[in-house]
């Protein structure tokens, strides 16, 4: 499930993952990422992982087909906040393979710090 929430940061993207990711719930997700991009906006976005339960076959296309369309030179800054360390290590490995991005892990309970970070790079 993908749930959208308010972190307080009107640039932000922000959500919440638990579970299986539907295509229904990717799509949601990408037509906010597409309209920042019509706006010529970067892309902002926090996400906080609970759980991670897969995904349908039909989400990952959307989402390829999302990168195939806009690449990642629309991305800025990208926080993950999550009890999962081996989430954190795979956030800084992406970091180091795609550089334009800024990405960064945070514990659950250093959220604040998160936000800092992506309020830190408008």
């Amino acid at each position: 499930m993908i749930e959208m929430i308010d972190i307080g940061l009107t640039d932000a993207i922000a959500y919440r993952v638990e579970g299986k990711i539907t295509e229904e719930e990717m799509k949601t997700v990408l037509v906010v990422f597409k309209e920042k991009i019509r706006r010529n906006e970067r892309l902002i976005i926090y996400q906080e992982v609970v759980s991670i339960g897969g995904a349908e076959f039909e989400a990952m296309i959307e989402k390829l087909k999302f990168f195939l369309a806009f690449g990642l030179s629309h991305f800025g800054r990208i926080a993950v906040v999550t009890h999962k360390k081996w989430i954190h290590k795979l956030v800084d490995l992406e970091g180091k393979i795609f550089k334009g991005i800024e990405m960064r892990g945070f514990p659950k309970e250093e959220k604040d710090r998160a936000i800092e970070f992506l309020k830190s790079g408008s």
